[in-house]
């Protein structure tokens, strides 16, 4: 069973859509009782990180994705969910983050290229985690949408780096959790790949 978090800042129906399209059985909650009987946890997540940590604070969701994490649960994040893994953000103003990964989210810099980062790009694979995108090809296209970027302290964490201006890392993967900063849901073939890649895992 995967469990799909809802805290109010997610795109739950397409990321719904896509994991039941790639065999997933799938539950969508904010109970944190809920959350400590699945296999899987995915958390999804769409605009301000201070506004997002608070609901999570609220829900007292922080602290059961923490806790499971801690246990070894499989744990994805999709854009501001995996911004939401890392210490702290220069977007934020109140909140710090989980702290799951070591590092924090900066903005963009200025310069000759699109802020927000907004449309297809794409990938160059790094050594973290590979099976996470087994059969997905050198240079393939996935769908982005997002101002801030993660800054792992820990390079070895770096599944995947994409160029904006910068090179930054787009996919992460310590142990048994995985951030993506693009969307999979809204990536296509390449993105139904890595989520049946993501429920294949153990």
């Amino acid at each position: 069973m995967v469990f799909l978090i809802d805290y109010g800042m997610g795109n739950i129906h397409s990321v719904k859509k896509a994991l039941e399209v790639c065999g997933a059985d799938v539950s969508v909650t904010n109970r944190p009782e809920d959350i400590c009987k699945s296999e899987k946890i995915v958390l999804p997540g769409v605009g301000a990180f201070d506004d997002a940590m608070e609901e999570l604070e609220k829900q007292k969701l922080d602290t059961v994705i923490k806790s499971e994490i801690n246990k070894g649960k499989l744990f994805l994040g999709i854009c501001l969910g995996m911004q939401l893994l890392f210490e702290s953000s220069e977007e934020a103003k109140n909140k710090k983050g989980l702290g799951i990964l070591k590092g924090r989210i900066s903005k963009f810099p200025q310069g000759d290229f699109k802020v927000p980062h907004m449309g297809w790009n794409q990938i160059k694979k790094k050594n973290a985690c590979p099976s996470i995108l087994n059969g997905i090809e050198e240079g393939a296209y996935l769908y982005f949408c997002h101002s801030y970027y993660p800054k792992p302290e820990e390079k070895d964490v770096i599944a995947a780096t994409t160029e904006n201006g910068i090179d930054f890392a787009s996919m992460v993967c310590k142990k048994n959790v995985i951030g993506m900063q693009f969307h999979p849901e809204k990536s296509q073939r390449v993105g139904l790949q890595i989520i049946e890649n993501f429920l294949k895992l153990c």
